[in-house]
């Protein structure tokens, strides 16, 4: 499997699945629309919890610019639900379950954990404009305090 790279400027994969209610969302859906795409390993884990708390928390202000947020796990439907009323979230959770949107992007593979060497998701998020145009890429995601990174990385968008 060749590795894509996601580069800032050039269009998004196409993608579709579905979010915690069981409803389509694809590329095509979300074409005209500003949105956020935040890949992270699990629902629930340590570290996936405070960087969807931290997006959750600052998502008036990214709102306020005018994008929608979605989260995207390996997580089934369910899992997702229970997640998102667990901690409020007002956004929605993707679920790929098949890890075929996670792999389209290129951020499924072999990585580092507690010092084992594990196969996961790559915890990036991608800031796309109307035209499904990556805008900026965050690869560097500092878990407790992601939402203060989106904003700042909108900022730098201008």
């Amino acid at each position: 499997m060749s590795m894509i790279s996601l580069v800032e400027g050039t269009e998004i994969p196409n993608f579709e699945t579905t979010n915690e209610l069981g409803e389509v969302v694809s590329k095509e859906s979300l074409k005209g629309e500003k949105y956020i795409l935040f890949f992270y390993p699990k629902d629930d884990s340590p570290g996936c919890t405070k960087e969807a708390c931290s997006i959750r928390d600052n998502f008036k202000r990214i709102n306020k610019h005018g994008y929608k947020v979605f989260g995207v796990s390996p997580d089934t439907e369910k899992k997702h639900v229970k997640f998102k009323e667990k901690y409020e979230f007002q956004f929605s959770l993707l679920s790929d379950p098949s890890k075929e949107v996670i792999q389209s992007f290129g951020l499924w593979g072999p990585k580092k954990f507690m010092g084992k060497e594990i196969t996961g998701v790559y915890r990036t998020t991608l800031i796309v404009d109307e035209s499904s145009k990556i805008q900026k890429i965050i690869s560097k995601v500092k878990t407790k305090e992601h939402g203060q990174q989106i904003l700042d990385a909108i900022a730098e968008i201008g």
